[in-house]
């Protein structure tokens, strides 16, 4: 919790440090604040509502599910859990007695990136997997 937070969250605090402020600036200051609480309060009702929604739809497709004699399971059994599918590795090269292979997507590896380096050569020039 941040200073700020403190000060504002007790009392005592929060008279001590708008000592120095009139009456016109402390009911700015309160309808700052209400503003932003005002603000707070509908953004949690809309978050809410969206919940609401989003557990109503689910209800729905249960409903709709039930009526059509699917279960659950089965659907699962039909969804492709797999994140992505893997890149076969098209270079390959031999460092310390270890094979290290990249596919030639994304950055260069630091050990290929050395292993260019060193031989003077370019990715096109690598050695692929046969």
């Amino acid at each position: 919790m941040t200073d700020f937070i403190k000060t504002l969250t007790r009392k005592n605090s929060l008279r001590k440090q708008t000592q120095e402020l009139g009456v016109a600036e402390i009911e700015k200051v309160m309808s700052d604040l209400t503003d932003i609480l005002e603000e707070r309060r509908a953004e949690e009702a809309a978050q809410a509502e969206a919940e609401a929604a989003k557990a109503a739809a689910i209800d729905a497709i249960r409903k709709q599910m039930l009526e059509a004699g699917v279960d659950l399971s089965e659907l699962a059994d039909q969804v492709d859990s797999s994140p992505r599918k893997s890149v076969k590795a098209k270079y390959v090269i031999e460092v310390d007695g270890e094979e290290h292979y990249w596919s030639g997507r994304g950055r260069t590896p630091v050990v290929f990136a050395d292993y260019m380096k060193e031989q003077g050569i370019e990715k096109d020039q690598l050695p692929t997997v046969s």
